[in-house]
């Protein structure tokens, strides 16, 4: 789906105000979720990656960064998701070899080339696979609203951008609880890019906040002067838009799909014939990547991002604890 625009921050008006009492029993359905589920307990470290709105917020890339560096301490790392956009339910291991998008997602694909990551609908049967199969330690693809699975850790990712929204719950906006009870239970806010919707002064010391940015991989160098047509279809396809102008390429147009969309063959044959008729460029983001027919792959350019913490001490002394345990 693509967010509306009545979601953004400082905006709602009639239609928000109209869904505010949907909104009401969806949160409160969340809130008896999260009080009366019984919570399973995994014998090694869960850190729980989520966030408290729907959509793109940075938490993939965040994900494969806690990925490599737990790696990089020779911490026996597994991952867990529920897949969403895929049809098979799990608990599996995902390869991508053996497995397309449209059967396990996209983002399980692309987080099995950073660790071994497990699909699973049912979070504890996930966990209790990768047990078995020798994990030390289990990163969480999102469920910070699911307390099927105690977590050691966890943290709430929020784009500086988007923030919480319009500040209302689902469908009246973006929110998945409310702000004050998510933050009750996370153990840092994790803020990607610049603060233009006043997180820092809604979370009011109420847990600490973890500044990052989204930074383009190498190949962002060769792109400067470059005729490009850039597309995506993520949370936030505009953050990836943005990226590919700060690398300094000339946009020829943009084109933005709905989150997780699988690209059909006339899709991307009619986006190939766009960019050649420009002499231009086809550029999109990994995750889109791996939902593109395989043999048009070619005639794609990825833009990669990865985390950039503005002070790396702090993550590290939150994971510390934990490695150590595990170690």
């Amino acid at each position: 789906m693509m967010a509306p625009g009545f979601w953004a921050y400082g905006q709602g008006g009639p239609v928000a105000a109209l869904l505010s009492p949907f909104g009401a029993l969806y949160g409160l359905a969340t809130a008896t979720r999260l009080r009366f589920k019984k919570s399973w307990h995994c014998p090694i470290p869960v850190i729980c990656v989520g966030n408290l709105v729907a959509g793109g917020s940075g938490k993939t890339p965040v994900v494969l960064d806690l990925a490599e560096r737990l790696g990089q301490r020779d911490v026996p790392v597994h991952m867990v998701t529920r897949g969403y956009g895929g049809r098979e339910r799990g608990p599996l291991r995902v390869s991508g070899d053996q497995y397309d998008a449209r059967l396990v997602g996209d983002e399980p694909l692309l987080l099995s080339e950073t660790a071994p990551t497990w699909l699973s609908d049912e979070r504890p049967a996930g966990c209790r696979r990768a047990l078995a199969e020798g994990a030390g330690l289990i990163v969480l693809d999102d469920g910070f609203q699911d307390p099927s699975c105690e977590k050691t850790l966890s943290f709430v990712v929020v784009d500086g951008s988007f923030g919480f929204g319009n500040g209302h719950m689902i469908p009246a906006g973006p929110l998945r609880e409310p702000v004050a009870s998510g933050l009750k239970r996370a153990d840092a806010v994790i803020l990607i890019g610049d603060d233009r919707t006043n997180v820092e002064s809604m979370i009011a010391g109420r847990c600490p906040v973890l500044k990052a940015k989204l930074q383009s991989g190498p190949e962002a160098a060769a792109l400067s002067g470059q005729a490009v047509l850039p597309f995506a279809g993520i949370g936030n396809p505009e953050k990836f838009f943005e990226s590919v102008r700060n690398s300094g390429a000339n946009i020829i147009t943009t084109r933005a799909f709905p989150d997780h969309h699988h690209y059909s063959r006339g899709e991307i044959d009619s986006l190939i014939h766009h960019a050649n008729q420009a002499n231009a460029r086809l550029l999109t983001t990994t995750k889109d990547m791996v939902r593109i027919p395989p043999d048009l792959k070619s005639n794609v350019d990825v833009l990669t991002v990865h985390v950039v913490w503005q002070n790396e001490e702090e993550i590290n002394n939150l994971l510390e604890p934990i490695i150590a345990d595990v170690a």
